[in-house]
C-alpha cells in the first residue's frame, strides 16, 4: 500500500512537471525592446499611481508578485527594501504589482518597512497587459520582474517563481549596468 506522504510527493511533483509543459496564458506580451504600457493603479496608500507620471524621468523595475505577506513574496519584498538606496542612487524607481488591495498593500508595507509604491491589480488588467503568467496550472500569480530604461523601453525580464530574492540580485545588476 502507497503511503498518504509519498503519493502527496507524487502529486506535487506531477503539478510541477504539467506547470512545465502547460504554463498557462501565453507570456510575451511585454518583451525586451517594448515599451512599458500605460496603466493606472492604485497605491498602498489609496492613491492613484499613474506610470506616465515616472516614464521619462527614472529608470524602473517593475515587479510582480503573487501575494502579501507570503513567504516568498516577504522575502523579495524585504530585498527589494534592503537594496532600496541603491537602486535610488542609480536614479531607478521600484514599483510591485500584485492582486492584493491597497489596504492590504499598506499592510504589507508598514509591517515591513517596504519604502517603495505597491500597486493594486485586483482584476490582473496590468498583469494581463505586461503578459504574467500564472504558474501551476494557474493556481498561482506569476513572479515577473521588468527592468526599463528612462524612456520606459524594457531592457530586462527575469521571471521565476522560486528564487524570488534573486529578482532584486538581476534587478540590481542590470540598473548598474546602465547608463
Amino acid at each position: 500500500m502507497i503511503s498518504t506522504k509519498l503519493l502527496n510527493s507524487v502529486l506535487i511533483y506531477f503539478i510541477i512537471a504539467i506547470s512545465l509543459v502547460y504554463p498557462g496564458q501565453p507570456m510575451n506580451k511585454i518583451a525586451v525592446g517594448s515599451k512599458v504600457p500605460e496603466f493606472k493603479l492604485l497605491d498602498q496608500n489609496g492613491q492613484e499611481f499613474d506610470i506616465k507620471n515616472v516614464i521619462g524621468k527614472s529608470k524602473l523595475v517593475i515587479y510582480f508578485y503573487p501575494k502579501d505577506e507570503t513567504s516568498g513574496c516577504t522575502k523579495e519584498a524585504c530585498a527589494f527594501r534592503d537594496q532600496f538606496e541603491v537602486f535610488k542612487r542609480a536614479d531607478a524607481v521600484v514599483i510591485g504589482i500584485s492582486a492584493q488591495s491597497a489596504e492590504s498593500h499598506m499592510n504589507f508595507a508598514k509591517h515591513h518597512n517596504l519604502p517603495f509604491t505597491l500597486l493594486s491589480d485586483p482584476d490582473k488588467t496590468v498583469s494581463k497587459l505586461f503578459g504574467v503568467r500564472n504558474n501551476l496550472l494557474g493556481a498561482l500569480p506569476g513572479r515577473v520582474t521588468y527592468v526599463a530604461d528612462k524612456s520606459g523601453k524594457v531592457v530586462y525580464i527575469f521571471e521565476s517563481q522560486t528564487e524570488p530574492t534573486r529578482h532584486v540580485d538581476e534587478a540590481l545588476r542590470i540598473i548598474k549596468e546602465m547608463k
